[in-house]
């Protein structure tokens, strides 16, 4: 069953039940979310610099509806606010993104950045501890030597499960402009990191220098046309990376052809159709978003007003565009006053590359189904979304006859946006964030097998 016509229901809600963002605090709003490579743990970070990770419960016989729920695993500060006495910048705590490295051993590892500093995390489980210490006793305080009279062998003893989360690396002082993406490489020794004007690439093991790959900035900054906003990794070929920028266009480069990626090896660009051309333009066609497919055969892209799929094989225009919010479009002068058209919306696969999600305003969130081309609009919130209940789709009214349950254009909240979603990598079990509250969601089809 496609994500269109999946009957979601509602396996978990975590955040504040407070209506309004300024009656919580700024800190709890949810500024990124992303499933590990299993789709066993979820990781969230906000805005006061934290990131939550939740487990997935295992399957239990007396509770066979357990399964799919994922409850709070860890919570740490990754970010602190710090400031640049050099340029009088206050640098935010926010975490921007986080990206899970592929699982090695029994811990895992994961990189979170803010504007400027990028972390690697280790997570790990602990149930024993070792007692028996010949040096030392049990309060950890070193023994007078002389009171040891004999040797014992220490010995390891269960104890309550815990969780240890601790920094192993502090990747550093490389971005001059706020840090925007960041990509583990296939080859699982290297990530890259992009900011505005740079992309720089990184070995997991050094902190102290990277190498620059991107550099965009023009010698003039009076002559800056553009920025880069996305970056990532093709999920298997560890050399090919894309970059999309403000101008609505994708980049594809080959580290094979030289050190400096300035000579993109593909530029990917629709020609702009000269009838829709207004003042708004540039800004609505800037890409907030871009996710290469699971197979690396496609592109995923999400400007303000579409989604498009792009194939690696055909530069000159998307092969698939998607409206999101097309009724947005007369608009656009308002929510440029209130700053709204400049969100930066995310989109995201399922597991097969055959459905793509994207959020919205007003909790709204949206599916395309590539294949029927049908398309739904799903709300996530507290009214709408009873534990276990099945979400029922949503339409926008633009004028005319309404439905009973339809929404007007001018009745949008537009303070309640889906700018951060998920998808388990093999599953139909999905992550929405609706500013700081996190909702999961599960196929109920799923749900009632288990």
């Amino acid at each position: 069953m496609s994500g269109v016509e999946t009957r979601w229901t509602l396996v978990r809600v975590n955040g504040s039940k407070k209506k309004k963002v300024y009656e919580g605090t700024k800190a709890d709003i949810i500024s990124t979310v992303e499933f590990n490579q299993t789709g066993e743990l979820l990781a969230t970070g906000d805005k006061g610099g934290r990131v939550v990770i939740f487990q997935r419960e295992p399957e239990s016989k007396n509770e066979p509806y357990c399964q799919g729920e994922y409850n709070v695993y860890s919570t740490f500060q990754s970010h602190e606010p710090e400031f640049d006495y050099l340029k009088s910048l206050e640098i935010e705590e926010k975490i921007n993104k986080i990206r899970w490295l592929p699982q090695q051993n029994a811990a895992h590892f994961l990189l979170s950045t803010n504007d400027k500093t990028i972390k690697l995390w280790k997570v790990s489980e602990r149930d024993k501890r070792p007692e028996g210490y010949n040096l030392k006793d049990e309060e950890g305080r070193v023994k007078d030597l002389s009171t040891v009279t004999s040797l014992q062998v220490p010995v390891l003893k269960p104890m309550d499960l815990m969780v240890e989360v601790s920094p192993r690396r502090i990747f550093a002082n490389a971005h001059t402009y706020h840090v925007n993406s960041i990509s583990v490489n296939s080859d699982c020794e290297t990530y890259m990191s992009a900011d505005d004007l740079r992309i720089n690439l990184w070995h997991l093991a050094i902190t102290d220098r990277s190498f620059n790959i991107v550099d965009i900035k023009p010698a003039n900054m009076e002559e800056l046309t553009e920025v880069i906003t996305a970056a990532e990794f093709h999920p298997y070929h560890c050399n090919l990376f894309v970059y999309s920028s403000s101008k609505g266009t994708l980049r594809l480069c080959d580290m094979r052809a030289s050190a400096l990626c300035d000579k993109h090896s593909k530029l990917f660009e629709e020609p702009e159709d000269p009838s829709n051309r207004s003042f708004f333009s540039e800004i609505i066609s800037s890409i907030s978003d871009v996710k290469f497919s699971h197979s690396g055969r496609y592109l995923l892209t999400r400007d303000y007003l579409t989604v498009k799929v792009w194939d690696l094989n055909m530069e000159n225009k998307p092969i698939e565009t998607y409206q999101v919010h097309d009724y947005l479009r007369s608009k656009l002068c308002s929510l440029y006053e209130n700053d709204c058209i400049f969100d930066k919306f995310e989109c995201a696969w399922n597991g097969t590359d055959s459905v793509i999600m994207t959020g919205a305003y007003n909790n709204f969130f949206r599916m395309f189904d590539r294949n029927t081309k049908r398309d739904v609009t799903l709300e996530a919130s507290r009214e709408s979304s009873k534990p276990r209940a099945v979400l029922k789709p949503r339409r926008v009214c633009t004028g005319g006859k309404r439905r009973k349950d339809d929404i007007s254009v001018d009745s949008l909240d537009f303070t309640k946006k889906i700018l951060h979603t998920a998808w388990h990598p093999a599953e139909n079990i999905i992550a929405i964030a609706a500013t700081n509250n996190l909702y999961i969601f599960q196929d109920k089809v799923n749900s009632e097998v288990h």
